[in-house]
């Protein structure tokens, strides 16, 4: 029986909801108010998707889907979600729901029942903290299949109707570390700084291993052409603290940092970069328009290939996978446009490398390009938490590079290595 009622004005206000997909300007905007936002974009959202059948997309007339966001636009992370959704729910013609600004907590529980209660039929929800509270409603619910990102819990709950997704982002960051390296070539070759003040700066939010695989792929794509960079990285224990983050560049610049990337998920690094002068790696989408004189790329996840994956087996009948993993040959794995601040040569590079990549004959975190306190990485055993019977950690170090998340483990990061040339300046989150 279902635990969750909701009265008829609910249920009318969740019947469609309309995603907020413009540039990131780095303004802050009110928060939305997420059953109000959706009632009073019912009908223009619903035409949308009138439209996109109208014109030849296969509509599929049997899913309705519902989206849970931590955040709302004002994160870059929320928006590359809301804008994939959108995408994907247009091209199949499929009716949307999405709730915003729903915490890590029993808030996030209420808001999947009350979309199943809504006729949600396929409830996805974006943030790590999440993943509990969909547990539960999964479990409520069993005709509804609900999916969710960065998780880890998929394969040991064995419930036919929750599922983990995620990509190998870390090849992304590597790419856009590239970038950052041939930038910080010229600012060698130009004189501006010298090889041994190619130090740059990351602002980090929690130190959970997918913030670890991500600045460490980001560092070992920028050496892999500036050979003498180094890196220090600070936290914020927030996924978006916008004075935090602004604070945490200031201090990297502070600091002798020359070059500032990110894994959080405000304008306030990219914006404090702008106003130094200071070359910046954005995440989750571009910051061209804000930060024109600094921005080099960023580097996202494009979740439209999973949604559509996704809601075309909830259209079939057929059954989700329980740990997905996307990659750069899939789509799931992108780059922006390059801004007008990265150096010559640049996309002829990136080219080369995602082609290499894609062959498996560069790999991200190749053993033989770092060391830890002075020694080669031979051996590592990951707690992936694969197994339904737990069988405890996995060798994750094979035929000379670290197999990070994929399709061998599990689809979420676990790279929670620390490796030389890396310093970190605060561990407490």
């Amino acid at each position: 029986m279902k635990k969750k009622l909701i009265s008829l004005l609910a249920v009318v206000a969740l019947t469609v909801g309309t995603l907020a997909g413009c540039g990131n300007s780095g303004e802050s905007a009110p928060a939305a108010n997420d059953t109000e936002d959706a009632a009073a974009s019912d009908e223009s959202t619903e035409a949308e998707g009138d439209d996109a059948a109208a014109e030849g997309t296969a509509a599929a007339s049997n899913v309705k889907a519902g989206f849970i966001f931590l955040h709302d636009e004002n994160s870059t992370y929320d928006l590359n979600f809301l804008n994939a959704a959108k995408s994907a729910c247009e091209k199949m013609g499929v009716e949307y729901v999405v709730k915003t600004n729903i915490p890590e907590g029993q808030e996030c529980y209420e808001a999947a029942c009350e979309l199943a209660d809504a006729g949600c039929n396929f409830i996805f929800a974006d943030s790590f903290g999440h993943e509990d509270y969909m547990i539960e409603a999964a479990k409520e619910y069993p005709e509804v299949q609900f999916c969710h990102a960065t998780g880890t819990k998929a394969h040991t709950e064995q419930l036919d109707n929750f599922h983990n997704a995620f990509a190998s982002i870390y090849d992304g960051r590597y790419l856009a570390g590239i970038v950052a390296g041939m930038k910080l070539n010229e600012m060698i070759e130009n004189g501006e700084i010298t090889a041994d003040q190619a130090k740059m700066g990351y602002v980090g939010a929690f130190t959970y291993a997918e913030v670890i695989s991500g600045y460490t792929s980001f560092f070992l794509g920028a050496r892999s052409v500036c050979p003498t960079v180094t890196m220090e990285v600070t936290f914020t224990g927030s996924w978006y603290d916008e004075t935090a983050e602004k604070e945490g560049a200031n201090k990297l610049i502070q600091d002798g940092c020359v070059l500032i990337s990110q894994h959080a998920d405000s304008m306030g690094a990219p914006t404090a970069c702008e106003t130094a002068g200071v070359p910046n790696v954005s995440y989750n989408g571009s910051t061209a328009s804000a930060c024109p004189n600094t921005f080099l790329v960023s580097s996202k996840i494009n979740w439209e290939p999973y949604f559509i994956y996704a809601m075309d087996c909830v259209t079939n009948g057929t059954a989700i996978d329980t740990d997905w993993c996307g990659s750069l040959e899939t789509g799931s794995v992108e780059l922006t446009e390059l801004g007008s601040a990265v150096a010559e040569g640049t996309q002829e590079a990136i080219d080369a490398a995602k082609a290499d990549l894609i062959a498996g004959n560069v790999h991200a975190f190749d053993t033989s390009t770092f060391t830890v306190e002075g020694a080669a990485l031979d051996s590592y055993q990951a707690d992936v938490d694969t197994d339904p019977d737990y069988q405890g950690d996995h060798e994750v170090v094979i035929d000379g590079y670290f197999h990070e998340s994929g399709a061998e483990f599990r689809s979420a990061p676990y790279f929670n290595v620390n490796i030389d040339g890396i310093t970190l300046l605060d561990t407490a989150f």
